[in-house]
């Protein structure tokens, strides 16, 4: 297999399809995600982010075009369990992915309808709670829990079914900041220290500043691309796609103005501060 787990290649989605009502939610996408990449996608309500994560697992598949992974087209309808154990998929709301009574026994379900052992079930849900942080937390009702534990639960069942890439369609849009911030966390650690791929799909401006990569959807199709640097130089063409940047960019932008040796492509308040400090 090649370095791309995931390939969109000329990939279009229209919902309501020979309806009056139709829409083209994705027009002629070509990406490629790399193994072992955090890419994050960006984009307002309606841009086409929300189905493109659902192509990437094959809960949607394209109306023209093709989606593989891992070399797999997502329409070969024999191999969709393989597909579905190779990207597994995290959703907004942590309630509507919590089954069981306990955190253990939710963060096992996965491994159970895979067929896998006892034995070997028990060492992935200790595993998998320990790369989320909520061990203490394994014989706890969900139900108790914070909004950001339970998404971090429902990730430690993703996590324990072993998958190559996860990808999380808003994941913190219900939660508070606090959440938001164990939940970040928790993605990035993944990917750096598992070396989990990530697919990232958010409207938070600060939750990409870490991402190898963004993409930036509009209207269907990708409007930008690039490194976070890149991508949130372009403030007045982000502002066309009614996106914001982080607030430290913004202002490195309107200090370059006045003084050009403070550079405009700062994403964090410590790369401003060491800036200044200089």
């Amino acid at each position: 297999m090649g370095d791309w787990l995931i390939r969109f290649e000329n990939t279009s989605y229209t919902y309501g399809q020979d309806t009056e009502r139709s829409l083209d939610a994705l027009i002629n996408i070509n990406l490629k995600v790399k193994r072992g990449e955090f890419l994050a996608v960006l984009g307002h309500n309606g841009s086409g982010k929300s189905t493109l994560a659902k192509h990437a697992n094959a809960l949607i598949l394209p109306t023209s075009g093709k989606v593989f992974v891992n070399d797999i087209d997502t329409t070969d309808t024999e191999k969709i369990w393989a597909i579905r154990q190779s990207v597994g998929m995290v959703f907004q709301n942590p309630d509507n992915q919590l089954v069981a009574t306990t955190v253990e026994e939710d963060v096992a379900f996965g491994p159970e309808n895979l067929g896998i052992p006892s034995k070997e079930i028990h060492k992935r849900v200790t595993e998998a709670l320990e790369a989320v942080g909520m061990e203490e937390y394994r014989f706890h009702p969900p139900h108790q829990l914070s909004g950001g534990q339970k998404q971090r639960v429902a990730i430690a069942g993703m996590i324990a079914m072993k998958p190559e890439c996860i990808v999380f369609d808003e994941p913190t849009a219900m939660l508070d900041p606090a959440g938001r911030l164990e939940v970040m966390n928790t993605i990035k650690r993944l990917n750096k220290d598992e070396g989990i791929t990530i697919l990232h799909i958010t409207h938070f401006m600060d939750e990409v500043i870490d991402a190898d990569r963004v993409v930036v959807m509009d209207s269907g199709e990708i409007a930008l691309e690039g490194t976070p640097k890149e991508v949130f130089t372009q403030i007045d063409k982000l502002h066309s796609l009614h996106l914001d940047v982080p607030q430290v960019t913004a202002l490195a932008h309107r200090l370059h103005q006045k003084n050009p040796n403070i550079p405009q492509n700062i994403l964090t308040v410590d790369e401003m501060v060491s800036y200044i400090c200089r």
